[in-house]
C-alpha cells in the first residue's frame, strides 16, 4: 500500500533581492502549487492525505475546501503550535469541511501524545529532518505502525535496502527510476510505502526567486510536477494499492 501524503507549509523564506513577499504573495503561490497536486492527483484517479500547517488553516479555507471535495484527507502539520491553537484549528476545520481531522504530522516540535488523544487525533505521523546530508546517515529502525495511548503512530518509512527515507528531499533528488526501484523493493517487505512531499517544491524558483539552498531547486517547479505525473502513472500501470492514512489505520 502506498500512502501518498503532501505538506502545505507557511513559507517563510525570503526573497533574494530587495525586500519580502507580502503574505497574501505566498498564500497565492501556496495555492497554485496545490492546484497542481490536485490536478495531477485528479489525472491519476488516485487520493492522498493533505497536511495542512496550523497557522494556515483559517487563511486556506476555501483551498481546504476545495481538497476535500476532490475526496482527499485533510490533516494537520505542527510546525511550532500550542495545544490550544491546535484545538481552535481543529475546530475550526472540522465546522468548515464538516468532517472529523484524524491525523497530525510533527518534526521538531513533539506535543505528547496523551494530549493530542484528548483533542480526540487518531493517528501520529512524526517525520525527521531531511537536509542535504541527513538521509545518508540514517539508521536501521522500526518501520511498524505501533500504539500509544489508543492513538497509531505512523513511522516515517525507510527503504530496507538503501536505507534512505521517502522523504520530499529524495524524491525530489533520486533519479525516478531508482526511486520506483526503491518502492518496489520495500513493499515486498513492508506492508506500506508513507511518502511526503512539501508544496513549496512546486513553486518556479525562476519566477519566484527565494532564498533557498542550491540543492533543493533542483528539480522543483514544472520538473516535479512532470515528476509526480510520472510516478503516478507507473504506479497505476504496476497496480499498486493507494490509500489516504485514515483509511488505512482504520
Amino acid at each position: 500500500m502506498i500512502l501518498l501524503t503532501f505538506n502545505i507549509l507557511n513559507n517563510k523564506t525570503h526573497i533574494k533581492k530587495q525586500g519580502h513577499f507580502e503574505a497574501e504573495e505566498i498564500l497565492k503561490i501556496t495555492e497554485n502549487n496545490t492546484s497542481s497536486i490536485l490536478r495531477i492527483l485528479e489525472s491519476q484517479n488516485i487520493l492522498a492525505t493533505f497536511f495542512i500547517e496550523i497557522s494556515m488553516i483559517s487563511k486556506l479555507q476555501p483551498l481546504i475546501k476545495k481538497i476535500v471535495a476532490k475526496g482527499h484527507e485533510i490533516s494537520f502539520y505542527n510546525d511550532n503550535s500550542t495545544l490550544q491553537e491546535i484545538e481552535l484549528a481543529k475546530n475550526t476545520a472540522e465546522e468548515l469541511i464538516e468532517k472529523r481531522v484524524r491525523g497530525v504530522r510533527q518534526k521538531e516540535v513533539l506535543i505528547p501524545v496523551k494530549d493530542l488523544k484528548n483533542l480526540e487525533f487518531n493517528y501520529i505521523s512524526n517525520i525527521e529532518n531531511a537536509e542535504i546530508l541527513f538521509p545518508f546517515k540514517r539508521l536501521k529502525r522500526g518501520t511498524e505502525i505501533i500504539e500509544e495511548s489508543g492513538v497509531s503512530i505512523i513511522p516515517e518509512s525507510i527503504s530496507p535496502y538503501s536505507q534512505l527515507p521517502y522523504n520530499d528531499f529524495i524524491f525530489q533528488i533520486l533519479p525516478l527510476e531508482f526511486y520506483k526501484n526503491m518502492v518496489r523493493e520495500t513493499l515486498k517487505k513492508e506492508d506500506f510505502v508513507s511518502i511526503y512531499l512539501d508544496s513549496w517544491q512546486f513553486t518556479d524558483f525562476d519566477k519566484f526567486p527565494f532564498k533557498i539552498p542550491f540543492y533543493r531547486k533542483y528539480n522543483s517547479g514544472r520538473k516535479m510536477e512532470d515528476k509526480l505525473q510520472s510516478f503516478l502513472e507507473w504506479m497505476n500501470e504496476e497496480n499498486l494499492a493507494f490509500s489516504r492514512m485514515k483509511d488505512f489505520i482504520f
